[in-house]
């Protein structure tokens, strides 16, 4: 069983708390997916769906079986594989209370605690992006999946919510542990890179990261997981309380979230 608020629905296998093996998936030029294997429950969840062949061809490779997709928001670029996924394995779909999202057995909204693949996981609300986007938070593994809310140097578009909701929400993830290791849905660093560094260029944490992200990019890896730690060094979107960002953006008396609202819109434009 795993339990939602106090929910109990019935799921395959017994979790018992043990290392996680994490794998993401590079699809569909610059997205990515990824799998979560707990081998001692077995079950094998996959966070979004952005190209259903590329994960089955990641569980044939691994030989997991998947039992579960956590759904974050409801962009097609998330969800366009759920439909195709769930029919050929029977996997639990979890995701927010969104009827645009097909296919979701199990509806979940922020502070939900979901028992998985050996861990509470908890629902964390983070609209901005997206209205409903959620991410997940595996406390014992010390894994935050941020989707399309915060990304390694940047933070998602604002479509749905207003600067106000997607500072909130940033802050909520900006509490975690740093040592929490976040994997989000898109190869944006190089770009994100560019900018971090005009709104931010006295930062040596960041010139420093500016080297291993291009030697990364350079080879044809991936700029992630990055961590909460990192990402409040080094990306701007995170530090709208630094002197050096205020001074630079001539907003020295400004709250935070105006402050990120200004390095959000030049984002925008750049």
């Amino acid at each position: 069983m795993y339990t939602v608020s106090g929910r109990s629905v019935p799921q395959q296998g017994a979790s018992i708390l043990s290392k996680l093996q994490i794998h993401q998936i590079t699809c569909l030029q610059d997205y990515f997916g990824v799998l979560v294997h707990d081998a001692k429950s077995g079950q094998t969840i996959c966070i979004d769906a952005p190209d259903a062949k590329a994960v089955d061809a990641a569980l044939n490779d691994k030989s997991w079986k998947l039992t579960h997709i956590l759904v974050t928001h409801h962009h097609t670029d998330h969800v366009q594989g759920v439909r195709e996924l769930k029919a050929r394995h029977g996997c639990v779909v979890i995701g927010p209370d969104n009827p645009v999202i097909a296919d979701i057995d199990t509806k979940v909204a922020g502070g939900d605690v979901l028992q998985l693949a050996g861990d509470a996981v908890t629902v964390i609300a983070t609209p901005g992006h997206t209205l409903d986007m959620l991410n997940f938070y595996f406390a014992k593994a010390g894994v935050v999946f941020t989707a399309d809310t915060l990304f390694a140097l940047g933070c998602g578009r604002i479509f749905e919510g207003t600067p106000a909701q997607m500072w909130a929400s940033l802050c909520k993830l900006m509490v975690l542990p740093a040592p929490t290791q976040v994997y989000c849905g898109h190869e944006y660093t190089l770009a994100n890179l560019r900018f971090a560094l005009n709104i931010d260029p006295e930062n040596k944490a960041l010139q420093k990261r500016r080297g291993e992200i291009e030697a990364l990019r350079a080879q044809g890896k991936p700029t992630l997981p990055t961590s909460i730690g990192l990402e409040l060094a080094t990306n701007p979107f995170l530090r709208a309380s630094d002197a050096s960002i205020r001074r630079h953006l001539g907003m020295e008396s400004a709250s935070d979230a105006e402050v990120f609202a200004e390095i959000r819109e030049r984002k925008n434009k750049a």
